[in-house]
């Protein structure tokens, strides 16, 4: 294939879906942008990435959050040109994405890159769920924190991820509607996970 293609990645903390997205850039030799976007947001627009950081954070979305919920050090730096609402955020994240896209294929992590892609063709979108032992000791392993404690950091941030889609996609995150695949990762493992969706990547976008 000549053309451009995207693989969008949403998944359940825990499920291994950034390392899936990481394999799979490197069996197609693409990059994988997950954090990175809050970085280059942050240096294309001027805005502090703390602004981007702390939107990921919040509970829940609603038309009048934003700077409001923000610690008042914040709130006093100034940025002209810019109403640091989560929208407008959003708006400048969606931008990146876009930006990053028409210049080469990509592997996006989150970001509701699927939503923002959504009028560009050759878009693989993917969501990466796993049993909840699995993804407790996973967590607890990688943060270095005990399962409990894992546990419930998952359950808090999966409300969070939850509620950052829905909100801006008006779709639902997790469900099965939302995505062309859906994959556990705990039936095949990480490395059968990867290998499953380059077949279905193939096949679909004739790599």
């Amino acid at each position: 294939m000549t053309g451009k293609y995207y693989i969008n990645i949403g998944r359940q903390i825990g499920s291994g879906g950034l390392e899936i997205g990481k394999k799979l850039a490197q069996h197609l030799n693409i990059t994988c942008y997950d954090r990175q976007l809050i970085e280059i947001a942050s240096k294309e627009s001027g805005v502090g990435k703390e602004f981007f950081e702390k939107a990921d954070e919040k509970d829940s979305y609603s038309i009048f959050s934003g700077m409001f919920g923000m610690r008042s050090s914040l709130i006093n730096q100034v940025y002209t040109n810019y109403f640091l609402s989560n929208e407008n955020l959003f708006q400048i994240q969606s931008n990146v994405i876009h930006k990053l896209a028409e210049k080469r294929s990509c592997i996006f992590v989150g970001r509701c890159a699927d939503y923002v892609l959504k009028e560009t063709p050759n878009c693989l979108n993917i969501f990466i769920s796993a049993n909840k032992n699995d993804r407790t000791k996973r967590l607890a392993e990688l943060q270095h924190i005990s399962e409990n404690n894992a546990l419930h950091f998952m359950e808090k941030m999966d409300k969070k991820r939850a509620a950052y889609y829905n909100y801006f996609s008006n779709k639902t995150w997790g469900a099965a509607e939302s995505y062309h695949i859906c994959i556990n990762s705990s039936l095949l493992g990480i490395d059968e996970t990867v290998q499953t969706i380059l077949h279905i990547a193939k096949k679909k976008m004739c790599l």
